[in-house]
């Protein structure tokens, strides 16, 4: 099996080629599903290095009264998630990601993620750092069921990703072909 670190060169390869801007009709399955959930909030990231731009939900009408919150790293093992508005200032932080003043952290309902490369299991491969895995398993068991959707590109599933005990599965997988 091919392990890790070559499927992370290659999807941040392939993800810089065959990179494309969406448009809001993307965010359509995701903005039915939600409309089918109680939440008072929504976890998103900051895109970079080609992530795929979730910053066009912002503009949704149903998300007006939605509480938006990013993630920052407390330290090199955990991070917590801000409330944070469109307009509100931005840190860059060590690994060059733009994160939100610190104040209150807020546990999400629903979390977007970014990644890598997924598969059919709703397995996903991140940065290697495994921030979100630490993050989703100790909400876990804490009880804080979060519902965590993995935002990707279609091109960007793999067949079969190498899984440890340390890896958390998503709930659900939205890409231009829609959500599952």
């Amino acid at each position: 099996m091919v392990g890790k670190e070559i499927i992370r060169k290659k999807y941040l390869i392939k993800r810089k080629k065959k990179y494309f801007d969406t448009k809001k009709r993307f965010f359509d399955p995701l903005i039915n599903f939600l409309k089918k959930r109680k939440f008072d909030n929504l976890a998103l990231y900051y895109p970079s290095s080609y992530e795929l731009n979730i910053l066009n939900i912002l503009e949704e009408k149903f998300l007006k009264k939605t509480k938006f919150l990013l993630p920052t790293i407390i330290d090199k093992y955990s991070m917590d998630f801000y409330e944070w508005k469109k307009k509100d200032v931005l840190n860059v932080n060590k690994y060059g990601i733009l994160e939100p003043l610190k104040s209150n952290p807020i546990t999400p309902n629903i979390i977007l993620v970014p990644l890598l490369a997924f598969d059919k299991f709703k397995n996903r491969l991140g940065y290697g750092k495994g921030f979100y895995d630490k993050f989703l398993k100790k909400n876990d068991k804490n009880k804080s069921k979060i519902i965590s959707i993995g935002v990707a590109f279609s091109f960007q599933k793999y067949h079969k990703l190498p899984v440890n005990n340390k890896d958390v599965k998503l709930d659900y997988i939205l890409t231009e072909k829609g959500i599952f």
